[in-house]
């Protein structure tokens, strides 16, 4: 698909155009290309690893047409307009980056226009990616296959008693635990007089 189809098929879930949302789709295209595929492989066969959220993630989305619900996309939320391109048979793995000053190359590219999110918005589309970006190979912390894991996996927190896919589960002390149970949450349960005093708060007050 061509970039601008590309750029137009981000901006439809925006209704904008922003420079993040180029450099995804610029970025995720050079992904691919890095391993050696010209347009989004089938069978999910590309893994995508994104660093952060929002308009460049979509971006990435639109050029690789991977996507969380089908666990071909995963979010490591690093704050990065960076990503990471796993071949899934292959097990190879590229990390693509902007380059440390591609801002100030943008300005250099589009002398004319001195304002500078507009120069990122023009220049982003026509730059070479060897002023954009930088290739890294690099190898995964988490295998592959733990990454992936398999269909089917499912068993039930011994603490909490809720359900655990995609073998995301500790063992600890000979029990079956869920991350959070395991001390690793990413939240913690409301203390019961915070809760009642926040209901309290809502109730319609009558005279």
């Amino acid at each position: 698909m061509e970039l601008q189809a590309l750029l137009e098929k981000s901006a439809s879930r925006h209704s904008h155009l922003c420079p993040r949302q180029i450099l995804g789709v610029r970025l995720g295209l050079l992904g691919m290309k890095t391993l050696g595929f010209d347009e989004p492989p089938a069978k999910k066969r590309l893994l995508v690893i994104v660093e952060s959220d929002g308009c460049f993630a979509d971006g990435v989305i639109a050029a690789t047409d991977c996507a969380v619900g089908h666990r071909t996309l995963r979010v490591e939320d690093y704050g990065k307009t960076a990503a990471t391109f796993i071949d899934t048979l292959t097990g190879r793995a590229m990390r693509v980056a902007p380059a440390l000053d591609v801002r100030e190359r943008a300005g250099l590219h589009v002398p004319d226009e001195p304002r500078r999110y507009f120069a990122q918005l023009r220049a982003y589309q026509s730059m070479p990616d060897a002023e954009m970006f930088s290739v890294t190979p690099v190898s995964l912390a988490v295998p592959l296959e733990a990454i992936l894991s398999r269909p089917g996996a499912r068993v039930n927190c011994d603490a909490c008693g809720e359900e655990i896919i995609n073998e995301r589960e500790t063992l600890r002390g000979g029990l079956v635990l869920c991350r959070a149970c395991a001390g690793s949450a990413y939240y913690a349960a409301a203390e019961a007089a915070s809760l009642s005093f926040a209901l309290t708060e809502r109730r319609p007050q009558f005279a």
